[in-house]
Parts: C-alpha cells; structure tokens; sequence
C-alpha cells in the first residue's frame, strides 16, 4: 500500500481529496472521515449511492478490507446503511429533529381496566380496507421472507412427517428451543432450552405469566403509555394497574415505581423493556439492572415484553432485562410475529422460577402448539436465514422512521412533538392544541387512512392529543402523501 501521496478519485461525481501521508491512526478512518465530512456538508445527498467497496478499492489503492472498515464504520454511526444486493447508501438524516413529548404524568391510584370495547372498535375493524394501514403493528407481508420461509416449511413437512403430526406438549419442539437458547446469546442470557416454553404468540405468553403470578383482583405496575394489547390481557384477567410516569427515551420511571410499591400492594410489574409500543422507549442496561433488583427487593416478579427488541437501529442489540435476573423473577415473553411469521403465531416464555407454573396453566389452556410452524422457524433460524432476515429488516425500519419523520416535520403543526426511536417501528407524536386523535382517526378513515389515536394506549383516558404511527408498512409514495393528508387535516382543525 502507498503511503506518500495524494490519491484522488471520482466519488459518484463528486470530487474527494485524500491524503493518506503523515496519517495518524487507522487508514480505514481516515477515509471514513473524508466521507463523513461530506455527508454532513450536503455534498453526499441523504439517498445518494455510494461508489462499491470494490471500486473504492481500487481507486484509492487500498485493500478490499480497508474500503469496507470504512463503510462499517460509517454504518455503525448512522451515517450511510447497506441494501442488500444494492449497494450502500447515504442515509436520510434530519438535522432539526422536533422535540420529543415529556415524561408521562399518571395518577398512582389502582385503575379497573375498561378498554377492550374501545379496542374493538378501532383495531382490526378496517383490517385489509384501508389503503395506507399506520395503525398496524406488524410488518407488511413484502418486508417478509416468505419464499424462504416457504420453502423451508415445505421441507421441514415433508421430512418430518411424523414429528410435525404428533403432539410437542407443553414445553414446545425441542428443535425450536434449542434454536432459542442459541440466540439468547444476543440478549444478554444464556437460557438452556429446558427452561423456554413456546406459545401461540407473545400474547399467550404474556397471558400464561400473569395468570402465574397473579389473581383476579390484584394491582399489577405497568408503564404509561403501554401497549392496548397488554391492557386488553390485564382486563380479561380481571386486573387492575397502576400506570407509571414513562419516558419517550429512557422508560419506566423508577423513583415513581418504588414509591408505587412502597403505596400500594403491587402483585407483578410488566414492561415492554426495548422499543416500548408506542414510545419506542429502550431501558438502559443500568437501569434494567436496577428495576431487576427493585423488583426483586420487594418480591415482585417482573414480566418483560422483549417481542421487539431484535429490531434495533444501531451496531449491538440491547440486552434484556433478564439478563440481570439471579433468582428468577423475571419472566421474559417474545415472539416471531413482529420480525418473520406474524400468521405462524411462535412465541416463547423463560419464567424462571414460575416454569411449573407456566407449564401447568399452559396445559390446561391448549396442550400444546402448533409443530410444524415451530420446526419451520427453528430450521430457518439454524440456517442463519433468520439473521440475514433482520439486518435487513431493521435497515428498512431505520430509514423509514427517518422519512416518516420528515414529513411530520414539514407537514405537520408548529409544535408537534415526536419520539426519536432507536429501534422498533413506532413513532408517538403529541400534537398541539386542543386536537381530538380520536376524531381525527375518523377523518383520516374518510381517506382510508388509519392511524391509532392516543386514548388506547392508557386506562386513564389520557392522550387524547397523541397519535401513534406505525412505519412497518412499505414506504410508498401514498404513504408519503397519507402523512402529508393528515398534517393538512391538522391544519384545518386548528384554524
């Protein structure tokens, strides 16, 4: 490599200087430093397609090795993202970012839950009716490997004809457990499949762990905003909530919970622990440790959604709150719906020391799941299709919660607020004035537009001037103009 020159190349028409003499520290840095440096200039456009790692190489004199250093790099900061079979591109930043909406305010009283009536009038009544769906929380169908995974079901059914007819029983397939405890490497746990059992969905596991550890009548802590699917679950059980105050980016606040506790005979507490739904709140992993041992100090177990905790934005995955847990009081729930087979319906529940429990209360409820949809994902996982499948996805995530972004920005009041996820697909926005999201969810209705409003999300009728957007879908030029067709509803309601 030659060290003592000027090199010069075309970069996608764009004329880059680099000297690599008297440099200090890594090549690779160096180069990266010159490209960011553009980026943040404006002379590499947000969507601009950078020149191969290939090409970089060759005109720049520098190995294959150190022209992709250099694209890790900037892919690890943000700045320029991978499309596979494409190429890398220049990522969409926002250089004034609106500010975020506050900490929650909640009441610490015990609260009855009376939402479903509510949900069921909003949620999945205009399932595969409206045009541009922002309400739903899974990915659309052509953000899926489903070829893939097709065709791995098919495999996996016409070799396993015996094993995917007879009953798993109540732990789950073996194969997809010990596919489980391999990725809990990434959260932070090392769980051995025997103490995993798998469900029909999140939802189920969810609903097993609560019944283990509660009964009807008892006060559970829950974040606030949460997602209405968990307060629908609380509300069957016949439950009641304390809501605490959650922030957009950090989550449940603690000094409120341990005042909560310490006030009121609180049986469990349940958090959506990375990329809450709605906020898209992450918990440190300080604090993650801390809420473990609050909890555990108390005799309180906790019981952590993680469903969306593989769909992060940056470099590392965050770890689980479980991965703080020495005496098995955490209970952590998941599943493939919001990531691979939204229709497969594979979850999963590491309860710890409630496993008999959950073992039980699951025999009782539905035997066993399905196997064939299990042994699919299990292989497809074990082929690493799984991992290829994320990147990408979180990718498509990452930029169109950028783009989302901007639009609101432009097209929506002075004064909107909206979060800044690190991870998930949701976007919580606090609009201005007097606005009814309720009422405007109707309006959008009017143009097949569906978005959820704020007041599903909380059992104390609070929100009533947030939205949620979902940006799961495919980012199409309609959605573009949905968004923009909300902000002028806006616009009109405020004049």
């Amino acid at each position: 490599m030659k060290h003592n020159r000027f090199s010069f190349f075309n970069f996608n028409h764009i004329s880059l200087n680099l000297s690599l003499q008297n440099s200090k520290g890594f090549l690779y840095e160096e180069i990266a430093l010159k490209i960011e440096q553009q980026i943040e200039t404006g002379i590499l456009a947000p969507g601009e397609k950078l020149t191969s790692v290939r090409k970089l190489s060759q005109q720049l004199d520098v190995s294959m090795s150190t022209a992709f250093q250099a694209y890790f790099s900037l892919e690890n900061k943000g700045l320029i993202e991978a499309r596979p079979r494409s190429g890398f591109y220049v990522r969409c930043q926002i250089q004034h970012r609106p500010v975020p909406p506050k900490k929650s305010i909640t009441s610490k009283v015990p609260t009855e839950v009376n939402i479903d009536d509510l949900v069921s009038r909003l949620v999945g009544v205009s399932e595969n009716k409206v045009e541009v769906p922002f309400g739903t929380a899974r990915p659309d169908s052509r953000l899926l490997p489903t070829h893939k995974l097709n065709k791995t079901l098919l495999s996996v059914a016409r070799n396993s004809e015996k094993e995917i007819i007879e009953y798993d029983f109540t732990s789950g397939n073996s194969f997809l457990r010990e596919q489980l405890s391999f990725l809990s490497f990434n959260w932070g746990k090392n769980l051995m499949p025997e103490e995993i059992v798998t469900t029909t969905g999140c939802m189920e596991a969810l609903n097993l762990s609560l019944r283990a550890v509660t009964k009807p009548g008892d006060t559970i802590a829950i974040e606030s905003p949460t997602f209405y699917g968990v307060l629908q679950c609380i509300e069957s059980l016949g439950l009641k909530v304390v809501e605490i105050s959650t922030d957009p980016d950090t989550g449940i606040c603690l000094d409120e919970l341990e005042t909560a506790i310490t006030k009121q005979d609180i049986k469990a507490c349940l958090v959506i622990s990375n990329f809450n739904n709605p906020l898209g709140s992450c918990i440190p992993d300080i604090k993650k440790k801390e809420l473990v041992q609050l909890l555990f100090k108390h005799n309180i177990p906790l019981i952590e959604d993680d469903v969306y905790g593989d769909l992060y934005f940056g470099s590392k995955r965050p770890i689980t709150a479980k991965a703080f847990d020495e005496h098995g009081m955490v209970l952590l729930c998941s599943s493939f719906s919001k990531t691979l087979a939204p229709g497969y319906r594979v979850g999963w529940v590491a309860p710890g020391k409630f496993l008999n429990q959950i073992k039980r209360l699951k025999f009782m409820t539905s035997i066993a799941s399905p196997s064939l949809q299990q042994m699919a994902i299990a292989e497809f996982i074990k082929k690493g299709e799984y991992t290829k499948h994320l990147k990408v996805l979180r990718s498509t995530f990452s930029r169109q919660v950028l783009l989302a972004t901007q639009i609101i920005i432009k097209y929506f009041p002075e004064g909107t607020k909206v979060t800044h996820p690190k991870g998930g697909c949701f976007l919580w926005i606090e609009l201005p004035g007097n606005i009814n999201t309720l009422k405007l969810y109707y309006k959008a209705m009017e143009f097949n537009i569906e978005f959820l409003p704020g007041i599903l999300f909380s059992t104390q009728k609070k929100f009533r001037n947030f939205m949620r957007i979902s940006c799961s879908l495919v980012w199409e030029n309609k959605a573009e103009e949905a968004l923009k067709t909300i902000g002028q509803i806006l616009l009109k309601e405020l004049k």
